[in-house]
């Protein structure tokens, strides 16, 4: 990846942003029911600088904030919310080398991010206790370290120049260790088969006696040891792509109705888009994208004024809002996407118009992370002030 364009600050980074959307958004059905994997659209991403838009400025980039960044992703998603979603880790895994690089790494992979390279993840294990038991290992050798271990739902590796890895290391601690693609025993499987998110390609990620460097291995598990973002930062771009689909779901159920849908016979109206009960519906479901927008936008003030002045209460606030903001997307995406054939009647469940791609990429992506637990988070910090626990889910 040569010659990726620098962007200059967070207004280019928008401008960019609803430019490519409104390109990426033209053929999203058709990738979707093709199972059309976005490489191109990737490849139009790195080289807008849209990837590096989080590179500090003292090393060349814009360094947006977090609001920026929010609604960038918010944008792509209701577009496309599989390309949204592959960038996720890219930008999570940025903020990783922010934390705890040293100065050689930091230059190294801005550097690299500049120039357009993507970031993967593979980090979630299946047959696990759960979700935070990592069984891939990272043992030191005499000119490094080898990685073993395979990963499921590495959503990004298989188009990704880099891909950070979560292990174990032989102090048990967690780390994480950068692998470059190509590099021997590194199998990134495109096994991905669920019913949403389709083109996302979140398979499997095999680590047969992979060398890995010293200087690409980096100490997560120091990020924990005080106040931090990193969970927060992670979950507004997971909310950011649940309003992105209610967005995108909601923009289409209204282009149905107003072009496409047939008045009922007992409204006495010649257009759909005039039955008051329709009228009233859209309403309701105009209100729950706004909730959902407005929840967003909060949350990313609250991560931005955290990072202004980190403290365990402001980056607790800043988590509790961003997990107030995961809940109420996670619903309103559900809620609109459902409601998208409700609205636009029998003939919006043709196959062919693959309208329910938005349904099935909402149900699917809402399985990240249970807002049941985020709820409970809220909860015991609005009634005992209960701070959240310090880790990368909240």
């Amino acid at each position: 990846m040569t010659g990726a364009h620098v962007i200059a600050d967070g207004t280019e980074a928008l401008e960019t942003a609803r430019r490519l959307a409104a390109e990426f958004a033209e053929d999203a059905a058709a990738r979707d029911a093709e199972r059309r994997l976005p490489r191109a659209e990737l490849d139009r991403l790195s080289t807008a600088g849209l990837l590096a838009i989080t590179v500090p400025a003292e090393h060349g980039g814009a360094d947006v904030d977090a609001v920026t960044l929010a609604e960038v992703m918010r944008l792509l998603a209701a577009a496309d919310p599989n390309i949204a979603q592959i960038p996720q880790s890219h930008f999570v895994y940025v903020n990783v080398i922010r934390a705890r690089g040293t100065a050689e790494q930091r230059a190294f992979f801005y550097r690299e991010l500049l120039s357009g390279k993507r970031f993967g993840n593979a980090q979630s294990e299946a047959g696990t206790k759960h979700v935070q038991d990592y069984r891939t290992r990272l043992t030191r050798q005499h000119d490094g370290f080898r990685l073993d271990g395979t990963k499921h739902y590495s959503t990004g590796a298989l188009f990704a120049h880099w891909i950070p890895v979560l292990a174990r290391g032989d102090d048990e601690q967690l780390h994480v260790a950068y692998v470059e693609a190509g590099t021997p025993g590194l199998t990134v499987i495109d096994d991905w088969d669920g019913m949403g998110q389709r083109t996302t390609a979140s398979g499997t990620v095999r680590l047969d006696g992979v060398h890995v460097p010293a200087d690409r291995v980096l100490p997560h598990h120091l990020t924990f040891t005080g106040p931090q973002l990193h969970g927060a930062v992670a979950q507004l771009l997971h909310a950011a792509i649940d309003a992105g689909i209610a967005d995108g779901a909601l923009t289409d159920a209204v282009e149905f109705v107003r072009t496409r849908s047939r008045p009922y016979f007992e409204s006495g109206f010649d257009r759909a888009s005039d039955d008051p009960l329709l009228v009233q519906r859209f309403g309701e479901l105009s209100i729950e994208l706004r909730a959902a927008n407005a929840l967003l936008a909060d949350a990313a003030r609250a991560v931005d004024a955290a990072r202004a002045d980190l403290t365990d209460r402001s980056a607790g606030a800043a988590s509790i809002a961003v997990a107030a903001a995961k809940a109420y997307a996670d619903r309103a995406a559900l809620a609109i996407t459902n409601a998208l054939f409700e609205v636009s009647g029998t003939r919006s469940s043709l196959d062919p118009l693959n309208l329910h791609r938005h349904w099935r990429n909402a149900r699917t992506h809402t399985l990240h992370d249970p807002v049941r637990w985020k709820v409970q988070h809220i909860g015991r910090y609005v009634l005992n002030d209960t701070l959240p626990p310090r880790h990368g889910l909240l």
